[in-house]
């Protein structure tokens, strides 16, 4: 079982990194492959929640790896509570990040170019906040797809239960 609790792990904490880090690359790359794409990922805007998405995503990878380390030590998986606070931090400054993103939004949607595109960094950051902070949305695996649908729904993230709880 422990085997199994740090393949999953470490699966899910390099998983994280690796996209955080192919997002940037290939943000890095595509804005030199086109013309127009300067207007579309170079604005203040679009790095704004592309960055902010990234924050997220290093936040989780950051997350498996603790949660990783602890099981590989033969410790509980739980996190201590220095490593928890760190986490509400993260949580509040996700939070702050979000509404600050709100009036790039308006601005995008009234005065500039791209505004699909800014949609979808910010939501994809929104949804990442969401899968992690609140109510888990991911399920990747079968046996991940059954659960779900036997529980009838949705459930509170494992981040946002340990955060309730102390």
């Amino acid at each position: 079982m422990k085997a199994r609790a740090q393949k999953k792990l470490f699966s899910l904490w390099t998983g994280e990194l690796s996209a955080a880090i192919l997002f940037a690359v290939l943000w890095l790359l595509y804005i030199p492959t086109f013309e127009w794409s300067a207007n579309y990922l170079i604005t203040i805007p679009h790095l704004f929640a592309f960055c902010m998405l990234e924050y997220i995503l290093f936040q989780g990878s950051y997350y498996w790896y603790l949660k990783w380390k602890r099981v590989k030590q033969g410790k509980s998986s739980s996190l201590p509570e220095s490593y928890l606070t760190r986490f509400r931090f993260f949580k509040k400054s996700n939070l702050v990040l979000l509404v600050v993103g709100l009036p790039f939004l308006v601005y995008q949607a009234t005065f500039s170019k791209g505004l699909y595109w800014y949609l979808f960094l910010y939501g994809f950051a929104m949804v990442e906040y969401i899968n992690y902070y609140h109510i888990r949305l991911s399920y990747m695996s079968t046996e991940e797809m059954k659960e779900f649908i036997r529980q009838k729904g949705f459930r509170q993230s494992i981040l946002a239960r340990e955060l309730d709880k102390k």
